[in-house]
């Protein structure tokens, strides 16, 4: 009862406090803490929670605020100005940051054009509390939705939040930013949301499609912003602005493998864009850190570099293991190229007609009349339309040489009636039933290096082999019944020496 009494007591006193304090201005706020003060929706007129009291605790949106509402008191304004916070904090990505800011205006329901001091710490930090990806998703497409219409999203909004995702990654993986193919890539991604006529689709409808297919692309945006959040008060405090931290997507082994290419060029490599929207969909094993750095280095590393390595996605070197252009379209050639690599690999098939499809191995491939492929098994449509088709252990199948079975390459769950289907000649492809011509084949390696060395080096043994096998020396009893020697007589030779 004492404690209870107790408790009681200082509700009344922190409520009595509330209500004799100016609740227009956010700098009188004393902090104040109680487990049992109650919260209601009633705001002061910059968005502040004047139920609130108490200020927040996390010290680097404390300072950030601090900051911000110096550099914003040119504007003559109690409260952080929206160009202040994109120009100090986002000074790169100003279309990302006017839009979050909004999204912090909108959330604290604030009646000025600017946000209050306590208003934009508390929102900053619920921002930074989400835990739940889907809640994260469901935020960053509310912020590229229609502004009349904030319960919907259309087609506009969907390009500009894949290419602010795509200009995040890229500018952080050293890669160039600029892709000849991106129009290409960025339509095959509407064109499968926006199935229909439909020029603008519900956010629920949206977020449970990106939550299938492309939900680490935009959690990549979230890791960017939630660590300049939290870090740019360090420049601010030497006067500089936010420069964000290292970000990653899969780096391919050369720096810029992809050759000048148009919309209209299918016949090409993968372009750049196109293994970013792939690196967004597919399983993180594809790309996985290159090597594991050792307890000695993490030892000595800064707390800083392992806080930024905790943050980011450090992907494997994607190699480029076969392609049918150069190396010639055919089972013997694919093959050869593909079989003896240990590591994840993605086999794309080029149509004539302008489809391409994406088959994901996570294991090495090995010639059996059984279907094969653990966890990360995926096939995947790419042009016309981005899709997952399936993405389960056991849907790939690899076949040349046994008998009495199905000869070609296959994926899918159903033996019968396989997602994709291509011929023992690999001329024709068959997906759900429509059939096409297969113009180019390529195949990349997600592994690390050493999946490649170890693949090198056993076509090395295997060349030494048969080189071997081939000055194999006879004794003369050998030669005698030997089956060339018979050859050579019905050609008409009959005499030998020695």
């Amino acid at each position: 009862m004492g404690n209870s009494n107790s408790r009681n007591s200082d509700t009344k006193s922190i409520t009595h406090h509330t209500d004799n304090q100016n609740t227009n201005n956010d700098h009188h706020l004393t902090p104040m803490t109680s487990s049992n003060v109650k919260t209601t929706m009633s705001r002061s007129a910059s968005g502040a929670e004047i139920s609130e009291k108490y200020l927040t605790q996390f010290v680097p949106v404390e300072k950030l605020a601090e900051k911000l509402q110096e550099k914003s008191q040119k504007f003559h304004v109690n409260g952080i100005v929206g160009d202040i916070f994109v120009s100090q904090v986002f000074p790169r990505y100003s279309d990302l940051g006017h839009r979050l800011f909004k999204q912090l205006h909108h959330n604290s329901r604030a009646q000025t054009e600017y946000l209050g001091t306590v208003a934009f710490r508390q929102q900053c930090e619920r921002f930074l509390g989400i835990m739940d990806d889907v809640k994260i998703l469901e935020w960053y497409i509310r912020m590229y939705a229609e502004i009349d219409r904030p319960d919907f999203i259309n087609k506009q909004g969907v390009t500009r939040l894949l290419l602010t995702c795509y200009t995040v990654a890229m500018d952080h993986s050293g890669n160039a930013v600029l892709c000849p193919a991106i129009n290409r890539t960025f339509d095959s991604v509407v064109k499968s949301i926006f199935f229909t006529d439909q020029d603008s689709l519900s956010i629920g409808f949206v977020c449970r499609w990106f939550e299938t297919n492309l939900i680490r692309s935009v959690l990549l945006v979230h890791k960017y912003c939630l660590h300049t959040l939290s870090t740019a008060y360090r420049g601010l405090e030497q006067n500089e602005q936010s420069s964000g931290i290292e970000l990653s997507t899969p780096v391919l082994e050369q720096r810029t493998p992809f050759p000048e290419q148009s919309d209209s060029d299918l016949n090409t490599l993968m372009p750049l864009s196109q293994a970013w929207l792939l690196a967004g969909a597919l399983p993180p094993l594809y790309s996985k850190p290159q090597a594991v750095v050792s307890q000695s280095a993490n030892k000595s590393a800064s707390a800083a570099q392992i806080f930024k390595d905790k943050l980011s996605m450090l992907p494997s070197h994607w190699t480029l293991l076969y392609d049918s252009n150069e190396h010639g379209l055919g089972s013997n050639r694919f093959l050869h190229h593909l079989m003896g690599y240990r590591g994840p690999t993605l086999i794309l098939l080029n149509t004539k007609d302008g489809q391409t499809y994406c088959i994901g191995s996570p294991n090495e491939w090995k010639e059996t009349h059984l279907y094969t492929g653990g966890e990360g098994s995926v096939v995947i449509q790419l042009l016309p339309k981005f899709a997952i088709l399936e993405k389960k252990p056991n849907i790939l199948y690899l076949n040349t040489c046994v008998r009495g079975y199905p000869k070609g390459l296959r994926a899918g769950a159903d033996p019968k009636k396989p997602i994709l289907a291509v011929d023992e000649h690999f001329e024709n492809i068959d997906c759900k039933g429509i059939s096409a011509v297969l113009i180019s084949i390529e195949i990349w390696g997600c592994g690390d290096k050493s999946s490649r060395e170890v693949q090198l080096d056993i076509k090395k043994w295997q060349i030494k082999e048969a080189e071997r096998q081939r000055t194999v020396k006879l004794t003369a009893a050998d030669w005698m019944d030997h089956p060339d020697r018979y050859l050579l007589e019905l050609g008409g030779r009959q005499n030998y020496n020695n």
